[in-house]
């Protein structure tokens, strides 16, 4: 028990060291971080050694346990180091078992959004708009993004409220749709705030449409074969 409050004295003399020279930036010629690194793993050493020490267990199995101790922590080091990568694997799993999910990779170059062409020919992908999952068309040839009154609906907008008085040109002829901002448009790692939609007449739109208003905010797009790129 006294090891104990000694460990717990260290790493409260440690801590009001580290606060007293904030300034300066470094402690005893240390810079603040690597002490605080230090002065963490040292007193975390500690806890473990004086739990093994204290549970009165033969030199045999508390090597044995002192492994584990350092596999486990080994363990939790490289997925800290290799968090990316497994995102990276995380979304091209998810992207094989559910059609349309987005592939993020976020690394230097900043983020970009892999979105594989769909059995029908088209690059679809699952968005959130507003929090909700919608699953939209990318049209290069839009020039906004377009709702269905359905997705509309969906991600949170009152169809009773709105002002269908604006005309455009769909695939399913000439149709009247309303204007209205989306709070959050989400595409993978991709985010945009305060962008203007528009909502088509129910029965409109078949589909909604991932347009020009969102593609133009990106710093580029790329199409490789049965591959879309979007970059951050």
């Amino acid at each position: 028990m006294r090891l104990f409050w000694i460990a717990i004295a260290v790493l409260g003399g440690g801590l009001v060291l580290l606060v007293a020279n904030h300034d300066s930036g470094s402690v005893f010629g240390i810079e603040n971080n690597a002490f605080a690194r230090t002065l963490y793993l040292g007193v975390l050493g500690s806890v473990i050694a004086l739990g093994l020490l204290g549970s009165g267990l033969r030199m045999g199995q508390m090597a044995r346990s002192l492994a584990i101790w350092a596999l486990v922590i080994l363990a939790l080091v490289a997925l800290y180091q290799y968090r990316y990568e497994l995102q990276d694997v995380a979304s091209r799993v998810t992207a094989g078992l559910v059609p349309g999910s987005p592939v993020s990779i976020s690394d230097d170059a900043g983020a970009r959004v892999l979105v594989d062409r769909s059995s029908r020919g088209h690059f679809e992908v699952l968005a959130d708009v507003n929090g909700a999952s919608i699953r939209m068309l990318i049209d290069t040839g839009a020039s906004g993004v377009v709702l269905s009154a359905e997705d509309a609906v969906r991600s949170g907008y009152d169809l009773s409220r709105l002002d269908f008085r604006i005309p455009v040109s769909t695939a399913n002829g000439t149709a009247l749709v309303a204007t209205a901002r989306a709070g959050e448009i989400r595409v993978g790692a991709i985010v945009r705030n305060d962008l203007p939609v528009h909502i088509a007449q129910p029965g409109r739109l078949t589909q909604s449409l991932l347009g020009m208003s969102f593609i133009d905010t990106l710093s580029g797009f790329d199409l490789r074969g049965d591959r879309i790129v979007l970059r951050d």
